[in-house]
């Protein structure tokens, strides 16, 4: 058997190349891949916080992406997508610790002042998505794991309330898969009142025939709901009495109404100030009645008084819109 033969130069040559090939393995071991990771968010509907759904008037097609991306230095990129935005308007967003409410000055489950170092933003909306980004000081395994905190988008209709849990559009868990249930929603249409319900409630009156209205009913949490009215065409600083009556046997009235002349607040009453224009102007109640009860079985009458005549209970032809109420 022969044997080769190796000079010193060789070898030394050799040993070179075995000992980077050795640092190499050792560099690709070292090598760990940074970790991302995303959270969606929908409008809250009491996911999060049954005893207090958002109870305003933002479209609730709104939704939000978190995007969580680890770094080199040991902090977190987080970079919050929103979408179905309201043009023009402001959307405050923030990071809340949690706490025990028996300990918080206003009895809320989470200290009231925003932690800066994880995300506090604000960002105007254009009507479609927008996207802001913070570096986060902790890291994204503190984030993901160990920190215990909320995640709120304020609603930019409303002012800035850190104590209201009801005008926050968005509250969940801070970098966490949330419970997202797909509750219903149904938006019911209302035309102007030229006695399609009865011919005899005919609008009589002075105000434009161009105006309407919509009814949006949302499933929330724990068997309530949401209930928005919309109305479009409306006249410019108007004062639009806006009720849902209980149907009656006219013969049981004290004015032969088919209807219970005093509102159901419990359902929906507001008063709606118009804007001169075709944006819908809106107002909304959370309703004790489920989506089911207020969508099949309550029996009542969508009433929208004549904001230029005096409003009357009894006669139906002040009205300028009338219609059954979410149906």
């Amino acid at each position: 058997m022969k044997f080769m033969k190796f000079n010193q130069s060789s070898l030394l040559i050799i040993c070179l190349a075995m000992f980077s090939l050795f640092l190499s393995s050792c560099d690709d071991d070292d090598d760990v891949a940074l970790q991302t990771t995303s959270y969606q968010y929908t409008v809250h509907n009491g996911q999060a916080v049954p005893s207090a759904p958002y109870g305003g008037a933002h479209p609730t097609d709104f939704t939000s992406e978190m995007k969580l991306e680890e770094l080199e230095n040991g902090n977190t990129k987080i970079t919050v997508t929103l979408n179905n935005t309201i043009d023009g308007e402001v959307y405050h967003m923030h990071a809340h610790d949690a706490a025990d409410a028996s300990t918080t000055t206003n009895g809320t489950p989470y200290n009231e002042a925003p932690n800066a170092d994880i995300f506090v933003q604000m960002i105007t909306g254009n009507g479609n998505s927008v996207t802001v980004t913070q570096e986060a000081t902790m890291s994204y395994s503190e984030l993901t794991t160990d920190y215990s905190g909320f995640f709120v988008i304020h609603d930019p209709l409303q002012d800035v309330s850190t104590i209201d849990i009801s005008t926050y559009v968005v509250v969940g868990g801070f970098a966490r898969t949330q419970d997202n249930p797909d509750y219903a929603s149904s938006t019911f249409e209302y035309q102007f009142n030229t006695g399609q319900l009865v011919p005899d409630f005919a609008y009589t009156g002075e105000h434009n025939n161009s105006l309407s209205a919509s009814i949006q009913v949302d499933e929330l949490a724990e068997n309530r709901s949401r209930i928005t009215v919309r109305l479009m065409n409306t006249m410019n600083g108007m004062v639009y009495n806006t009720h849902a009556h209980d149907m009656a046997d006219a013969s049981t009235t004290p004015n032969g109404t088919p209807y219970i002349e005093s509102p159901n607040a419990g359902v929906f009453a507001s008063q709606i100030t118009g804007n001169g224009s075709s944006e819908a102007i809106a107002s909304t109640n959370v309703s004790e009645m489920s989506f089911s009860d207020i969508t099949t079985t309550y029996d009542g009458f969508l009433v929208v008084h004549d904001p230029l005549q005096a409003v009357t209970t009894v006669d139906p032809t002040t009205y300028v819109i009338l219609g059954v109420f979410g149906r």
